[in-house]
């Protein structure tokens, strides 16, 4: 099975907005050197959490813009303002208590089912690779499009079990492998699923002699760069770093799966990322204001010399 080009696209919520506008520029870039564009260019599709959404997309022939254009229109459906909010969680206080997660998840399986339809994951165009984690078992699952057990599962749900982010969404129970899971967010395995990839591909691809035959772009959501100050990272308990300390994990896995994937590919290794600018890096809003100040943060990224640099020698390489 051929997996030489990898595309792995990372986890962020409302923030794969920038994902996918960043892909955009990528299919530019191809598209102006003579390449195919991004579904012909790449073996492997990797994504974890908001990741997963965007790399089915693509594995069924989305384009980048129009899978930008389900952030800009769905996003208030994936996580409601407010009003909706409080008004689902006092429904779920009986039944789940005072710390039930943000969203009960209704709005995010309303839009997986309208984007894929009855798509099942073998059906997708190119072999994918989806990470989550089962609860139950204590293990990750890497869920794969070519692998059989895993071909008749319905995408929708796949995307919802990578995306199901704890304190954020409800885990969600499927059958995998005939045993009963509750899923959660791909972030708790591999924010970044790129190390999932390259081990797949040297695994599968039996041209492949070492990490260093392959190419791979793996494209972020932006950075946080928002510090947690001294005096509240040593007096914070359970109940101030519940939130925070999901931010702070999917960050630190990210940013060392980079640093190994760099040392292990070499030349053909190449990341799209950008710092958030405060106020930014939050995986739920929705607001008008934060999805224009995320689309001029990404278009900025691209117009950049140093980017457009990477997206030409990137274009070379595949």
């Amino acid at each position: 099975m051929k997996m030489r080009r990898i595309l792995s696209l990372d986890g962020g919520g409302i923030r794969g907005l920038v994902s996918c506008l960043w892909l955009g520029g990528v299919e530019d870039a191809l598209i102006h050197a003579g390449k195919p564009g991004i579904l012909k260019s790449f073996d492997l599709l990797a994504g974890s959490s908001t990741g997963a959404i965007i790399a089915c997309g693509l594995a069924l022939g989305f384009p980048p813009g129009q899978l930008a254009q389900l952030y800009r229109e769905q996003g208030h459906d994936i996580f409601p303002g407010m009003a909706g909010r409080l008004w689902s969680r006092a429904g779920r206080m009986f039944t789940q208590g005072i710390s039930a997660p943000r969203y009960d998840g209704k709005g995010l399986e309303k839009v997986l089912k309208k984007v894929f339809g009855a798509a099942t994951l073998g059906q997708a165009k190119k072999p994918l690779l989806i990470t989550s984690y089962d609860t139950i078992s204590r293990t990750p699952i890497v869920f794969k499009s070519f692998k059989p057990e895993h071909a008749d599962l319905p995408m929708w749900e796949v995307c919802r079990a990578s995306s199901a982010a704890p304190t954020y969404f409800p885990a969600h129970p499927m059958k995998v492998e005939g045993h009963r899971r509750a899923m959660i967010d791909g972030g708790v395995v591999a924010n970044n699923p790129t190390a999932c990839a390259i081990a797949e591909a040297l695994r599968k691809d039996a041209r492949v002699d070492s990490a260093q035959d392959l190419v791979v772009l793996s494209v972020g959501s932006g950075e946080r760069n928002r510090p947690i100050d001294l005096k509240s990272a040593q007096e914070w308990g359970a109940v101030e770093w519940a939130i925070p300390i999901i931010d702070v994990l999917f960050d630190g896995s990210t940013d060392a799966v980079d640093y190994i994937a760099q040392h292990l590919v070499g030349d053909g290794y190449f990341r799209l990322q950008a710092e958030l600018l405060a106020g930014l890096d939050d995986l739920d809003d929705v607001s008008a204001t934060n999805i224009a100040a995320l689309e001029t943060l990404a278009r900025n990224y691209l117009i950049d010399a140093a980017t457009q640099a990477k997206l030409a020698a990137l274009a070379t390489r595949l």
